[in-house]
């Protein structure tokens, strides 16, 4: 699984016109799922993901996470995040999870986020949607679980 962590001050998704999810400030994660990940690989990145401190303190330094600032977290499916562009100029997303393997696991990653104590704001797994933010920073961390140990 690949998360993009996007701490934002605000962000919102859209389908169709409409607003599903809203936030203050907290993080957007964009969540890509590939063929083999698992819900112990969810579980895991869900911890990492959640747990950073890439806040600011008094001392201007990256020092507190979520729970600190009172934030808010807004998940949003992304299957591009495994587009190969490796070849040619159009992006191939063999690496993808298809619905059946990707759908559990953006489920799961939504049910960890509560678990966790932070109610994820959502989008809609596979709907064509509209993400809005307003980024903080910028400060934006690429979370893989290829490379937690």
């Amino acid at each position: 699984m690949r998360a993009v962590v996007t701490r934002v001050r605000s962000a919102s998704v859209a389908i169709d016109g409409q607003t599903v999810g809203e936030i203050g400030q907290g993080f957007l994660i964009l969540l890509g799922v590939t063929r083999d990940d698992t819900p112990a690989l969810c579980r895991k990145l869900a911890e990492k993901v959640l747990g950073l401190r890439i806040f600011r303190d008094e001392h201007d330094k990256m020092n507190k996470g979520l729970a600190d600032v009172g934030g808010s977290v807004l998940v949003v499916s992304q299957f591009t995040l495994y587009g190969d562009c490796s070849h040619g100029r159009r992006p191939n997303f063999l690496a993808a999870a298809g619905p059946d393997v990707a759908v559990p696991l953006y489920e799961q990653f939504l049910s960890e986020c509560e678990r966790l104590g932070f109610p994820p704001q959502h989008g809609q797994f596979g709907a064509y949607m509209q993400v809005s933010s307003v980024n903080d920073g910028p400060v934006t961390m690429i979370v893989d679980t290829r490379d937690l140990k």
